[in-house]
């Protein structure tokens, strides 16, 4: 089976397309923000703002302990949001916490 030229272009174009589709999908994923009604944030007692922590509910919070400073953070300690190791390609709030917190 022979291919010519115009075949060639045309398959090349489609692949080309195809990549190009992946990776904007691949982005736009990554800028996805973590929501405290999502079972995995709810399960560690997620909350996007740290002076929102039920301290009964969680006694081993500390003021102070936020998403920024934790170890699991994968972002400068000045982003506003940023990964976390826990939860994928969704972003954590910097000002967040959850009961998986640990000191840098």
């Amino acid at each position: 089976m022979t291919t010519t030229r115009r075949e060639f272009i045309v398959a090349g174009l489609g692949s080309a397309v195809g990549m190009c589709t992946v990776l904007i999908a691949s982005d736009a994923r990554a800028d996805e923000k973590l929501s405290e009604s999502d079972p995995a944030a709810q399960a560690v007692g997620y909350v996007s703002v740290a002076a929102k922590v039920d301290k009964a509910r969680f006694p081993n919070y500390a003021a102070g302990q936020t998403c920024n400073n934790c170890s699991l953070f994968q972002g400068n300690p000045t982003d506003a949001w940023g990964g976390c190791t826990l939860f994928g390609t969704k972003q954590v709030a910097g000002g967040g916490w959850c009961s998986s917190y640990t000191n840098m």
